[in-house]
């Protein structure tokens, strides 16, 4: 199972980056699980200077920007 965190405090961008992130496990018919992530010390623990990020299995894959559905996909793969 592919585990996904959003972080971020909710913001606009955040959750644009959620529901692209989750259209594009569905799309790749990825069995996963999606979590916000809204607290700001699990956040900084990642490093994470800028907001939104995306972490997948652990690792963090992009922050400060929305990735188009494309290139999350390749993040996800």
């Amino acid at each position: 199972m592919t585990r996904i965190e959003v972080l971020g405090p909710g913001c606009a961008k955040c959750k644009a980056l959620f529901e692209r992130t989750e259209q594009a496990a569905r799309e790749l018919g990825l069995d996963y699980e999606i979590e916000k992530v809204t607290d700001i010390d699990a956040i900084m623990g990642y490093g994470v200077l800028s907001t939104p990020a995306l972490v997948v299995n652990g690792t963090l894959k992009v922050s400060g920007r929305v990735p188009t559905a494309e290139h999350l996909k390749e993040f996800l793969s």
